[in-house]
């Protein structure tokens, strides 16, 4: 066992403040911007890079230091800003993906140490205690070669192809996709099951519970929140029951899971456009513009987008 601080060099960040940043999307250059989440591996937005600033690499872990997500620990895999209480831990010596994986579960369950309120671990994280890499179990050792493996792309040796966002062509929803609503079902009404009950949630690809009602939508189809976390868009593979908050994309072309993919991260771009006070209801979803990369004729490249998700770190886990 050893001390954080002989293991990593500790720093904490740079204490910028999100509402202090311009909002950019990740294919037009946006900058990871890690914060006190427990989601979304610390990521709670994408910033215009910043003039003077270089950011941290990919590769280091980031620590949230206060809040109700205390020592929420992410390996950050692309170069990052952080927030105001995120520390920085560059490791003295190189390690694998699967063992920085395991030393963030190790540093979580040190949680137990700040339950007093408002206790933050500013001043206290180098001189925590953790495994070092020669002490860790042998399950991490048997499984580090399969964690590892699951970056690979779909596409072996495959270049990601160049987003000319220029280029692309605007589309309305409705060229694209039937949309048809989800149906209400209240907390009373379900029973025990296996169908999935997809929620106007921001996680879990919007599955919320299983029902014992039948499936109401089909699978290989894209839903997407009009109320609740808005905008949020998940692929759902297979039949399922959505609630009313709910909106569904059945496609008027051969959907796959690549391409479904695809959109799903433009629908997820429009969310800036609505509010508490202003839902994404059916009306406004079937003429909203999505811009796609085209051919000639104002086609959209359904090849591009499938090759681009597939030369993707990750993208051979896609079922």
């Amino acid at each position: 066992m050893k001390k954080l601080n002989e293991l990593f060099d500790v720093s904490y960040g740079n204490k910028f403040d999100l509402n202090k940043m311009r909002l950019l999307p990740i294919p037009s250059g946006g900058i990871h911007f890690v914060g006190r989440s427990s989601e979304k591996h610390g990521v709670t937005a994408s910033v215009a890079p910043l003039e003077g600033v270089e950011p941290y690499e990919g590769g280091l872990i980031t620590v949230a230091l206060g809040g109700t997500k205390l020592l929420a620990s992410f390996v950050q895999e692309t170069p990052f800003y952080t927030a105001q209480n995120v520390a920085i831990l560059k490791p003295r010596a190189p390690m694998t993906f699967a063992e920085k994986l395991f030393m963030c579960l190790c540093i979580r369950h040190n949680r137990f140490r700040y339950s007093a309120f408002g206790r933050e671990a500013n001043r206290t994280l180098r001189q925590l205690v953790v495994p070092e890499p020669a002490e860790f179990p042998s399950l991490e050792q048997e499984t580090r070669a399969a964690i590892d493996g699951l970056a690979a792309p779909m596409m072996d040796n495959a270049t990601v192809p160049v987003l000319n966002l220029a280029a692309w062509e605007p589309f309305e929803l409705q060229e694209l996709f039937d949309i048809k609503k989800g149906k209400r079902l209240t907390k009373a009404n379900k029973t025990p099951g296996t169908t999935p009950f997809i929620g106007a949630i921001d996680k879990n690809n919007g599955l919320s519970s299983f029902v014992g009602q039948p499936a109401i939508h089909d699978g290989n189809t894209i839903t997407v929140n009009y109320n609740g976390s808005v905008a949020e868009a998940f692929y759902q593979p297979k039949p399922f029951w959505c609630s009313d908050d709910v909106n569904v994309l059945y496609a008027k072309f051969k959907l796959t899971p690549a391409i479904a993919l695809f959109i799903a991260t433009l629908i997820r771009l429009e969310r800036y456009r609505f509010s508490y006070g202003r839902k994404w209801h059916l009306e406004r979803m079937r003429p909203a513009i999505i811009r796609l990369p085209s051919k000639s004729g104002r086609t959209p490249d359904w090849l591009y987008m499938e090759r681009y998700i597939k030369s993707l770190p990750f993208s051979s886990q896609i079922g």
